[in-house]
């Protein structure tokens, strides 16, 4: 049986469409949490606790002695915005913007210390 391709041209038009439409219509991410615990051959521990929502990453990750370290990263279409947080207390920084031209980042040490980039498309 012969048929040519524009018989199943629109039965393809009404499939691409309704997929174009569902897309258009999905919801946006769900957040997520996940947690973990690895144990090391000396029985020491360290735990990863995740979560993750539409445009915000957290994480923080504590050992078995009581050590915290943490990450918070913040994404908009305009940039993004990253913390991170040692194990005494001392954060460091990472703040991009971003354009139809290209980006610009600057990271700020804990000591206060910057160093940036840019970049042009």
């Amino acid at each position: 049986m012969n048929r040519s391709l524009s018989t199943f041209a629109p039965a393809w038009a009404l499939t691409l469409s309704l997929l174009a439409t569902q897309a258009l219509l999905a919801e946006p991410a769900q957040a997520r949490d996940r947690t973990a615990t690895a144990t090391g051959p000396n029985g020491k521990t360290a735990t990863r606790q995740v979560s993750r929502e539409e445009g915000q990453v957290s994480s923080s990750t504590t050992t078995s002695g009581g050590k915290t370290t943490s990450r918070e990263v913040e994404r908009t279409a305009a940039g993004t915005s990253a913390t991170v947080t040692g194990p005494k207390g001392k954060t460091a920084t990472r703040e991009t913007t971003r354009t139809d031209t290209g980006s610009a980042t600057t990271v700020t040490g804990p000591d206060g210390k910057q160093g940036s980039v840019t970049v042009q498309r």
